[in-house]
């Protein structure tokens, strides 16, 4: 197992983002790189063994938690404005980015559900270059209700910054019992969500679905076929305007949202790790 090395890197407004890098070593060996965007309300901790499946293909990988998640700084569930989580991760993906040469300096990028979201966001702006994308079950429709849109423009107006509940049904994150478990136990968790960074979240998915064609990189969706957290609608939407050739998408009927912790996962991998080999 390879030992993780913990850090700090600060956003432009002095936001302490915590990192953890798992590097093969010596650096020179690796295949590639690639940088790891969690979900809303959770941790990049939830994603060692996804961490240990990329190294064991031969990948030097980074995660972090989002600023107001984990162990980054900022309030629960916050964000300062509409650009800041995309700032943030070219922030995290450029400083990951410089320790290698070759290949393994264009890392690869994965997001689950929000960071699915704003894993798309960051790639059909361009604002790195990147050698491919991984979304598992993102976000890339939000419906709201016409009383959550109101309460929105409310609180948008009067209390953007306060954290609400984010209504998340821990039940339906997974068929093992075990993973909602750790979840509701895991004091790294949290169940905020503020007005602002759901309007950052929905202006997102504007963005990728209206860019989604101009999309260059090898994308791989994986999809829930039962997802009751995320409309997979929009990931069916996003991946109908991509470019042909560029896209593969997996939907597994019957998972619920985070395939990567289903009874079952080992499909989710495997079909991973086919795409892998196939565009590396």
């Amino acid at each position: 197992m390879i030992q993780p090395r913990e850090l700090l890197l600060h956003a432009d407004d002095k936001t302490a983002l915590f990192v953890t890098d798992w590097l093969l070593d010596p650096p020179e060996s690796a295949n590639g790189s690639i940088v790891l965007m969690h979900g809303l309300g959770e941790h990049s901790g939830r994603y060692a063994h996804v961490v240990r499946f990329f190294n064991e293909r031969g990948l030097s990988v980074r995660t972090y938690d989002h600023r107001g998640h984990g162990r980054s700084g900022g309030a629960r569930g916050d964000v300062p404005d509409g650009m800041a989580m995309l700032r943030d991760a070219k922030i995290v993906i450029d400083d990951f980015a410089r320790q290698f040469s070759g290949r393994a300096a264009t890392p690869f990028l994965f997001g689950h559900s929000m960071g699915g979201l704003f894993a798309a966001r960051f790639a059909t702006a361009h604002l790195t270059p990147l050698r491919g994308l991984i979304l598992s079950s993102p976000a890339l429709s939000i419906p709201l209700s016409g009383v959550q849109k109101l309460l929105l423009k409310v609180l948008g107006s009067f209390a953007p910054g306060l954290g609400l509940s984010n209504g998340l049904k821990t039940t339906f994150l997974s068929h093992d019992p075990a993973v909602e478990a750790a979840y509701l136990n895991d004091f790294l968790v949290h169940p905020k969500i503020s007005a602002r960074l759901l309007g950052c979240m929905l202006a997102a998915v504007d963005f990728a679905q209206s860019h989604a064609a101009a999309l260059t990189v090898p994308t791989l969706m994986a999809v829930a076929g039962d997802d009751r957290l995320v409309d997979a609608a929009g990931s069916a939407g996003f991946f109908k305007q991509l470019a042909p050739g560029i896209g593969t998408m997996h939907r597994y009927d019957n998972f619920y949202h985070e395939i990567f912790n289903e009874v079952e996962a080992r499909r989710v991998f495997d079909d991973v790790h086919a795409w892998l080999y196939r565009v590396s």
